[in-house]
């Protein structure tokens, strides 16, 4: 069996400040090995109990966070951004899907870091439904008929869409927001025992088909709404986009993936603008 772990960092524990998020923060070097030591603990219990490969995808900001010489050698690593379908590329040939360290939708009280996939989005709807990155990964896995088995991090996430849509996925607080720079964890010797404790009943429901991917309806209709008007200014260069508003487009995909490009693709723009 293979098993997909795609690992974010803003719903890890104790990650609450913006020097811990980018290369040249000062607390950045914490923050990878936070995130290297769930993710290697949740890989090991994997690989205990049947599941031969582990592939990791680094998915956090420039998506080289992970300290790579702490990797067991039956995990293979995805590092490096742009990538095709960003935190969920080359989930196809797994078995099951596990999210670590993801955070709530953009917009959400109480939830550190909250955003979708950029700080220039205001929200993405697909099929009329507002995703998280979690959801929206999901919803990728689920094209591929891939299950999500397992999803640790913030807890208003977990709350939210984890519990809506996902209910049958195993769930790991890993913290609990006060606000967007704030938040209270649980201390790790207890989280590691909260992981091994959730992925193994994780596997169980997979291997008792407790488990099941999710879909949304095909063709998809994505609304992209960003913070400001000049990101979809952009936007609307493409042929496939209608203006909505001011900040917001619309857009019609063949399927998911085709969407999850599109929309990658008119962010990434927005973000080139912003750096001009």
């Amino acid at each position: 069996m293979k098993a997909y772990i795609s690992v974010d960092m803003e719903g890890m524990p104790y990650i609450v400040s913006s020097e811990h998020l980018g290369v040249k923060g000062s607390l950045y070097g914490e923050a990878r090995k936070i995130a290297t030591a769930i993710t290697v603990h949740v890989a090991t219990i994997l690989h205990k109990h049947g599941f031969e490969e582990i592939l990791i995808a680094d998915s956090h900001g420039p998506m080289v966070n992970i300290l790579v010489e702490e990797l067991p050698e039956y995990v293979e690593i995805i590092r490096g951004f742009p990538r095709p379908l960003a935190m969920i590329v080359d989930v196809e040939d797994s078995d099951v899907v596990l999210f670590l360290g993801y955070h709530a939708k953009a917009r959400t009280l109480k939830a550190t870091f909250d955003h979708t996939y950029s700080g220039i989005v205001n929200y993405i709807k697909v099929n009329r439904i507002k995703v998280s990155e979690c959801l929206l990964n999901a919803y990728v896995a689920g094209h591929y008929n891939i299950p999500v088995i397992l999803v640790a991090g913030d807890k208003q996430l977990l709350d939210d869409d984890v519990s809506k849509y996902l209910p049958w996925a195993e769930r790991v607080t890993l913290k609990s927001s006060y606000g967007r720079y704030s938040s209270r964890s649980p201390s790790l010797a207890k989280i590691k025992r909260e992981l091994q404790d959730a992925t193994l009943r994780a596997i169980e429901n997979f291997k008792k088909k407790r488990v099941k991917p999710i879909k949304t309806n095909y063709p998809v209709s994505i609304e992209l709404s960003f913070v400001s008007s000049a990101y979809a200014d952009v936007a609307e260069l493409l042929p496939y986009a209608e203006r909505v508003d001011a900040t917001t487009v619309r857009y019609t995909a063949e399927d998911i993936i085709k969407a999850y490009k599109l929309t990658e693709l008119m962010i990434l723009a927005g973000i080139a603008l912003r750096r001009l």
